[in-house]
């Protein structure tokens, strides 16, 4: 597994790759597939057992899922139990009042539906991706007790929970017997909230933590910093939700100065963003986008390192 180290998920069974890959907007209809191909088969050489997904994950919605599960049935069948799929729903997929949020209705439907497109009969974890503000939180969490009864999932996951409301819903899966095995939310270096309290909630329930956007959408790498755009980075995609060219700059200074304190320390950058995130007590796993193997090879060359030394965190809290 070419030093891949596993963590424990919470208090559960589950042991998760220190680094994961999501299939977000890296596995959709405009990405290469034979790129995409060869970076699954080169995350299973390299012990990224862990593959993320949400209904509405491509460009389009439902094209990751689409493009991964017929990679899954056309060749890597035989690998299903050593890998652990998640896939999510909450945030809009279809139209009409029964495409979005949280009701019970979208969400036993999406996961029907994400099946079907994955070829799969069961996912080990199914997300809620947001807190859906209308609907009762019971409905929500009952439809996720349902769902892992039904056998559809192994497990339940929640997404982007804020802490109170985390607690809560942990609660009432916990008082079910189908507790919530881990949360995913955004953190990073120069994005540390909500995540680090998100983090910390997490640690109270004794649930896993996982962190997407590590890396800042590659803003993290460096390869943004006073220079073109390189032509197939995501900032200048169109159909790019989050970053552009004028978010991609927005943290220069402190990326720079991220990229410095690497330089000094011989790591680089990309591993660094990683390992300082590794660092955090509690936190199981990183998630990854990588889009081409030689980034994903750089990405899971951060796991099975030592914790970074005390002063080299302490430079990356400085300033931050």
């Amino acid at each position: 597994m070419e030093g891949m180290e596993y963590r424990r998920c919470g208090k559960s069974g589950v042991l998760l790759p220190e680094v994961s890959l999501g299939l977000w907007h890296n596995f959709g209809d405009g990405d290469d597939p034979a790129e995409g191909r060869a970076l699954v088969a080169r995350a299973l050489e390299l012990g990224v057992c862990h593959f993320d997904l949400a209904n509405n994950y491509g460009p389009p919605p439902g094209a990751a899922e689409e493009r991964f599960g017929n990679l899954l049935q056309s060749e890597f069948s035989a690998h299903r139990d050593e890998m652990f799929i998640s896939t999510k729903a909450g945030y809009l997929m279809w139209g009409g009042p029964y495409g979005d949020w949280g009701s019970r209705k979208y969400l036993v439907a999406s996961l029907n539906q994400s099946l079907k497109r994955m070829k799969l009969d069961y996912v080990d974890v199914f997300y809620h991706h947001r807190p859906d503000p209308e609907t009762p939180l019971e409905e929500t969490m009952q439809a996720l007790i349902d769902i892992v009864r039904s056998g559809k999932a192994l497990y339940a996951g929640l997404s982007n929970y804020p802490p109170e409301l985390y607690a809560q819903a942990c609660a009432m899966l916990r008082e079910a017997h189908v507790p919530c095995l881990l949360h995913q939310f955004r953190m990073n270096l120069i994005d540390r909230e909500p995540g680090a309290s998100r983090l910390a909630e997490a640690v109270r329930q004794g649930t896993g933590s996982i962190a997407f956007s590590p890396l800042a959408q590659g803003v993290l790498t460096g390869k943004y910093l006073n220079r073109a755009l390189p032509a197939d980075s995501r900032a200048v995609r169109d159909n790019s939700v989050f970053l552009n060219p004028e978010r991609a700059r927005q943290s220069d200074a402190k990326v720079q100065r991220i990229v410095d304190i690497a330089n000094q320390a011989g790591i680089p950058p990309t591993q660094l963003a990683l390992r300082w995130l590794l660092c955090q007590p509690g936190l199981t796993s990183v998630l990854i986008g990588a889009r081409r193997v030689s980034q994903l090879e750089e990405c899971a060359a951060a796991a099975g390192q030592p914790p970074l030394a005390t002063d080299l965190l302490q430079a990356l809290d400085a300033g931050m």
